[in-house]
């Protein structure tokens, strides 16, 4: 639509195309953000300063200024790198109820319990009632400055006022400022209140923690340009039915951003787990069918997962495949890779597959433990609780390494395991071999229907002569194939 020369009208700065109103996106290049008002006063062109500040040579910069301060909470240094660096921006997001404002509140107490100054500003909350959260939680110290405001400019007074060397905003979305259009939580409101408070940071060297929010798919709410605005963000994760939660680092300047921290929701605030391996398994007398320990990654961090499932007969024209932890496009993979290549016939079954204590398993690692707890459901043949078992099962049913053998294995080792079920390290690995390694014997197999034979979970078949065999008793590498009922 062409603009007239009498009427006020909008072009696109990278084609040049033109409208005779706002759009978001250039009808002609398909550009976003690039139609501009032709009224707009243009850009004059900068002159230049005489910089405050000679530029030096990198190895000539101090790096004191920049020393990392521990938070107190042992879990959110991990992921934040072993500390808060001064002048950092962390934003924090997470779900509703998941418990982002318990968290940061903790860490202002612990910060303001070492003797550092801290101001702690609620624009959800009024004072009397994060007192009150806070006298729950025992996080009461006397360096710890409260405040609750949702005016930018009186926020910035509070920190000229206090002087806090830790500032934690609870949220970016309730605080607005008259120098930005729109409401408090619009996408202009939100980088203006960022962008000072980031400014501010630099200046005085304090490091700011913002606490965002999230849409109903899980993204950051606001624009984009407030993840790249802060130095680290943070995902607060976790079940609202279950007490694990968990922080995870996708940005980090200052530090590895494959760390996550692990925490437990409880009555009296948040608490940190160090060890959370035992959150996800379950404790039993005896061994029982549908049942498998693996060994996923987070990050860095090693995890044991238990993941259970039951198969039964089902009247149903379409079977139900049920997964609660499980990705259930991945689950149906491995159902068809079972059904093919290891002969177990599934089609007629309902299949529930979950994983123990709310985990959520993302691992391709966990391919194998899935295969073999359905297998074991199936068959009615327990594992042993002292085996695990790892390895991604390709469509062709091979087993693929996973990275991180190494550190799962002395993480399973650990715990008291004694066998494990792994692909090999290399095609120079001898299939069916065994090695000890870590204090555990290693099994090292090719395919699934080696894997399950291994343990005991391939059916008997009748051969001719009336004698029972093992896909085992062939001894080959491809696995023979049975039928269920």
């Amino acid at each position: 639509m062409a603009k007239t020369k009498n009427r006020p009208g909008y072009h696109c700065t990278e084609c040049g195309w033109t409208s005779a109103r706002w759009v978001g996106r250039c009808g002609e290049c398909q550009t976003w953000g690039s139609v501009v008002d032709d009224a707009a006063p243009k850009l004059q062109q900068v002159q230049s300063q005489v910089p405050q500040a000679k530029a030096m040579p990198i190895g000539q910069v101090s790096a004191r200024a920049a020393m990392r301060a521990k938070t107190g909470v042992g879990e959110l240094d991990r992921v934040l790198g072993d500390g808060l660096v001064p002048g950092a921006v962390v934003l924090l997001a997470g779900e509703p109820g998941v418990g982002k404002s318990t968290l940061l509140l903790e860490v202002a107490a612990r910060w303001a319990k070492a003797g550092r100054r801290t101001l702690y500003v609620s624009g959800e909350e009024s004072a009397a009632q994060v007192r009150l959260r806070a006298g729950r939680t025992d996080a009461l110290a006397d360096e710890l400055y409260l405040a609750a405001e949702t005016d930018l400019g009186t926020v910035l007074g509070h920190i000229e006022e206090t002087q806090p060397s830790l500032m934690v905003l609870d949220s970016v979305q309730t605080v607005g400022t008259a120098e930005a259009d729109g409401s408090p939580g619009g996408p202009s409101q939100v980088r203006e209140v960022t962008g000072a408070l980031v400014r501010v940071a630099k200046r005085r060297g304090m490091a700011v923690m913002i606490v965002g929010h999230v849409t109903k798919d899980g993204a950051i709410a606001g624009p984009r340009l407030l993840e790249h605005l802060v130095d680290v963000v943070l995902a607060f994760e976790g079940d609202k039915h279950s007490g694990f939660r968990m922080v995870r680092a996708t940005k980090n300047r200052f530090g590895p951003a494959d760390e996550v921290g692990c925490f437990e929701m409880g009555e009296n605030g948040i608490v940190e787990v160090p060890d959370p391996s035992g959150l996800f398994t379950s404790r039993h007398d005896e061994a029982v069918s549908g049942t498998c320990v693996t060994v996923t990654m987070e990050g860095k961090r090693p995890l044991l997962a238990e993941l259970q499932a039951l198969v039964a007969p089902s009247n149903l024209q379409a079977p139900r495949r049920t997964t609660h932890g499980i990705e259930s496009s991945r689950m149906a993979m491995v159902l068809a890779v079972i059904e093919r290549r290891a002969g177990i016939k599934l089609y007629n079954c309902d299949v529930y597959a979950s994983t123990v204590g709310g985990a959520r398993v993302h691992d391709p690692a966990a391919d194998l433990a899935i295969a073999v707890a359905v297998a074991s459901a199936a068959t009615n043949q327990a594992v042993d609780r002292s085996t695990i078992v790892l390895g991604e099962v390709g469509l062709a049913g091979e087993l693929r390494r996973v990275p991180g053998t190494e550190r799962r294995l002395a993480e399973a080792a650990r715990l008291g395991f004694t066998e494990a079920v792994v692909p090999p390290e290399s095609s120079q690995d001898r299939a069916g071999g065994r090695e000890q390694k870590h204090g555990m014997t290693l099994h090292r197999v090719t395919n699934i229907g080696n894997a399950l034979g291994v343990l005991n979970l391939l059916p008997a078949k009748p051969n001719r002569g009336g004698r029972h065999e093992s896909s085992s008793d062939a001894g080959s590498d491809r696995p023979v194939l049975h039928t269920i009922g």
